[in-house]
């Protein structure tokens, strides 16, 4: 039997918070609204927990995904910021999963070494530079497995873009089954948030 060590929690903080939308990165699938299909990962078994989580970096939507036509995605802050709270749903998983949701991210079949004990010490580590998703972060620890989460290794305030309303979506279809949002504070969340277009978050929480 596999050693509760073995396994990490992947916090998510984007679309990865909706459950369904995350196991198309373990299982393989197409999300829906998305483009692309993902292949999963070698080992397809369900996380062994997850849960509600509050990371302390500011979120953002930046770039242009075209798996998400064009819209900008999330990612937060490198910084660390105690007076952000970004609301995630992390997932207890091993190791090797966690590698290969990193490898799904960054669109690479490339072999990426991720040294989590190091990573873990130093609170973060760049696995692939000049990739979206490329920098770890180590947020903690629940129940003696360490926490790690992935952004850009720089705040991307150049490139900051509004995302689509599909995207949008499944990241609200996350935050209500995992922190039971209701829509007045869906919207508070959202408005503080770059990237957000007002009109487009009211659009999309209104037609919930």
């Amino acid at each position: 039997m596999e050693k509760v060590n073995s396994h990490i929690w992947y916090a998510s903080y984007g679309s990865n918070i909706s459950t369904e939308r995350f196991m198309c990165y373990i299982q393989g699938g197409k999300p829906d609204g998305a483009t692309r299909t993902y292949q999963g990962c070698k080992d397809q078994s369900k996380p062994k927990d997850q849960r509600p989580f509050i990371i302390p970096h500011e979120l953002y939507f930046a770039k242009s995904a075209g798996v998400w036509n064009g819209g900008g995605v999330c990612f937060i802050n490198p910084e660390k910021n105690q007076m952000a709270e970004t609301l995630g749903n992390m997932y207890l998983i091993t190791r090797q999963q966690f590698l290969e949701v990193v490898q799904q991210e960054n669109s690479t079949n490339e072999y990426i070494d991720i040294d989590f004990n190091k990573t873990q010490k130093d609170k973060s580590s760049v696995v692939r530079k000049n990739s979206w998703y490329g920098k770890l972060l180590y947020l903690g620890e629940e129940d003696n497995a360490p926490i790690f989460t992935f952004t850009n290794e720089k705040f991307l305030l150049n490139d900051i873009n509004s995302p689509d309303p599909h995207y949008l979506q499944t990241i609200i279809k996350g935050l209500i089954d995992t922190h039971q949002l209701n829509k007045s504070q869906l919207k508070a969340y959202f408005y503080s948030k770059k990237g957000i277009d007002k009109s487009k978050i009211d659009e999309v929480i209104n037609h919930l």
